[in-house]
């Protein structure tokens, strides 16, 4: 539809609701609202179709005085955080299930190429894990506890720095997006080549099953939202790549947007991860059941959220919607 075309179409109904945002009080709330619902979808449809326009900026002005309007006294409710990740992130989510993927494909081939030079080169263990942790492990090994590293310093502190460490890893995977996807992939890829090389380190020493049953128990967690954080700095570097009908700006904002709400997502799942690393994966002696059943709690947990819940959300949502 041309531009002039549609504002013919829409502009006595703008025109209305410029009038009933400015009576304020005196207007119906219920129709107050359902204005700006309908304003906000040609608001969409202008920035898709009509970038950098007169209309669009005349709509934009329009949506963020009926915002105030509306939202001005209403208290957020003590729910809202909640709210965010148990209903609008899913439903938000679930058009980015092909990204994950594509992040999950990079970070799993790194992690094969990792294993294969690990095995082919001694050297190239060194190389990515450096000499000092490559020896102190060499020595924990030796004394028959291979994850005794994990024992160092205190449990909180642990837990702190691991889950300080861990963010900032995934706030770099997303901000790395803004060079494009190829500098969130490179993270995603030197990551995976690390995590190879890390566990086939173990393997070529003969304590791999002692080994990964102690890493994985806060591993599954922690990697899982890596790879989700490289599929927030994907969906950015994506919108610069390929805006599709945006401009590259407008596109470029909503994909940071995006891609800002998939990192703080993890957030919580960190904090699990660095509970779990600082306070469970150094005792080494815990019974082979209970660790399969916290990793496979972890993995379950992961892939509920962040797949199967957003898919069995956008189904009763798109119900709720052809019933109205």
């Amino acid at each position: 539809m041309r531009e002039a075309a549609f504002v013919k179409q829409n502009k006595e109904k703008w025109i209305a609701f410029e009038k009933a945002i400015s009576m304020g009080s005196h207007t119906d709330p219920d129709a107050l609202v359902d204005g700006y619902i309908q304003l906000t979808n040609d608001l969409a449809y202008a920035q898709t179709y009509y970038a950098e326009s007169k209309t669009l900026l005349y709509l934009n002005s329009l949506a963020s005085q009926a915002h105030q309007k509306i939202y001005r006294n209403k208290k957020e409710s003590g729910n809202r955080i909640i709210e965010f990740w148990a209903k609008e992130f899913p439903l938000f989510f679930k058009q980015y299930h092909s990204t994950l993927g594509v992040a999950f494909l990079i970070f799993a081939v790194a992690t094969a190429i990792g294993c294969i030079s690990a095995i082919n080169d001694s050297a190239f263990l060194r190389l990515i894990l450096g000499d000092a942790y490559v020896n102190e492990t060499l020595n924990n090994i030796a004394k028959g506890e291979p994850t005794a590293i994990y024992k160092n310093g205190s449990e909180i502190g642990t837990f702190l720095g691991i889950t300080i460490n861990n963010i900032r890893v995934a706030f770099l995977a997303f901000a790395f997006g803004v060079i494009t996807s190829i500098g969130t992939a490179y993270i995603l890829f030197s990551n995976g080549v690390m995590l190879g090389a890390f566990v086939t380190f173990f393997y070529t020493k003969g304590v791999f099953f002692e080994a990964n049953r102690q890493i994985w128990l806060h591993g599954t967690i922690e990697i899982s939202v890596i790879i989700i954080a490289g599929c927030a700095g994907l969906i950015m570097g994506n919108s610069i790549l390929f805006p599709k009908t945006f401009s590259r700006r407008v596109s470029f904002m909503k994909g940071a947007k995006d891609g800002l709400k998939v990192v703080v997502s993890t957030i919580p799942f960190f904090i699990i991860a660095g509970f779990i690393e600082g306070f469970i994966t150094r005792y080494a002696n815990m019974p082979n059941w209970l660790a399969f059943l916290i990793i496979g709690g972890s993995l379950f947990l992961i892939v509920y959220y962040y797949i199967v819940y957003p898919i069995v959300l956008n189904r009763s949502h798109e119900r709720q919607i052809h019933r109205t």
